[in-house]
């Protein structure tokens, strides 16, 4: 991840509400949810929230999919990968050993999930 990608990544998860649907979908896992829903889940308008979904779209950090009439929104599990992966990649001026056992802090329930963020 370019230095730029990773600050507007950064960026959009700035936000409170948008931090809460990035969590939210990422808990949802690859399934993802439809918009309606994660208005719901979260309590925020429609309006609202399609705007923090389009902010966050274009941080490159969700995947939208049309199903039927509804839109579902993905975390992109490649993103938050390289975003974490830029975080980390100059981790302690090459004593990487001090970075070591973050990936743990994955719940073990998120099956491949988990693998593909490791």
């Amino acid at each position: 991840m370019e230095e730029l990608q990773a600050t507007q990544a950064l960026g959009a998860l700035a936000q409170p509400t948008r931090l809460a649907v990035f969590r939210l979908l990422v808990r949802e896992g690859p399934a993802g949810l439809p918009a309606g829903e994660v208005a719901a889940q979260l309590g925020v308008q429609p309006a609202t929230l399609s705007f923090h979904l389009a902010q966050m779209e274009r941080a490159g950090l969700l995947v939208s999919r049309r199903q039927s009439r509804q839109i579902i929104y993905t975390a992109d599990f490649a993103a938050m990968r390289g975003l974490v992966g830029f975080l980390l990649d100059d981790c302690c001026h090459g004593h990487p050993e001090i970075c070591a056992g973050l990936g743990d802090r994955a719940p073990s329930d998120c099956g491949d999930t988990v693998e593909a963020i490791r």
